[in-house]
């Protein structure tokens, strides 16, 4: 809290005006973040509707990436998360999940999105430098006891594959996944 105020040119204790405790104030920023994202629209057919929450979400995350373990880390379940949660199991209930596996589809969404942001924000090669960093390090990789490794290392310094992981390949493979077992 000290910070919080030392950054706003206030006095600490000033802000106990405003927020309860520590906790409030976390609690408030996961809701300022939750607000941005988009909820699954109710008239759109389910997957479509994941995909809008899905991309939505990651947008958001790539704007704030330090939200992310705030987000998955608070248990306090404000207005906006309510409604974002409500929102994603009416959209697959009316799909014909059932509660258990509706729970499940929302989670497993949840933590693909997230993982691919953390993964995104961390990474430590910048795109464009991925075929450069592959070739610098084919060298000290043994193509005999990585063989595999090296077939995917040759595909990127030579243009075939840009290392780019895309979020809507895995969300594809999630959602056809989750549609298998809706069925």
């Amino acid at each position: 809290m000290r910070r919080v105020a030392q950054r706003l040119g206030v006095e600490a204790m000033s802000l106990y005006h405003h927020v309860p405790d520590k906790d409030a104030l976390l609690d408030g920023l996961v809701e300022r973040i939750v607000e941005q994202m988009a909820l699954p629209p109710p008239d759109m057919e389910w997957r479509a509707a994941m995909r809008v929450r899905a991309r939505s979400a990651d947008e958001v995350l790539r704007r704030h990436p330090w939200s992310l373990v705030l987000l998955v880390s608070r248990a306090d379940l404000g207005p906006q998360r309510l409604a974002h949660v409500e929102a994603t199991l009416a959209c697959l209930r009316r799909a014909g999940f059932s509660w258990a596996l509706a729970d499940h589809a929302w989670n497993a969404l949840d933590s693909y999105v997230f993982g691919f942001a953390l993964q995104k924000s961390h990474f430590p090669i910048a795109p464009p430098d991925y075929g450069k960093r592959a070739q610098d390090a084919l060298a000290a990789i043994p193509l005999h006891r990585y063989p595999n490794i090296n077939g995917l290392a040759n595909e990127v310094i030579h243009g075939r594959h840009d290392g780019i992981n895309l979020l809507d390949l895995g969300l594809d493979l999630l959602l056809e996944g989750l549609e298998a077992l809706r069925g």
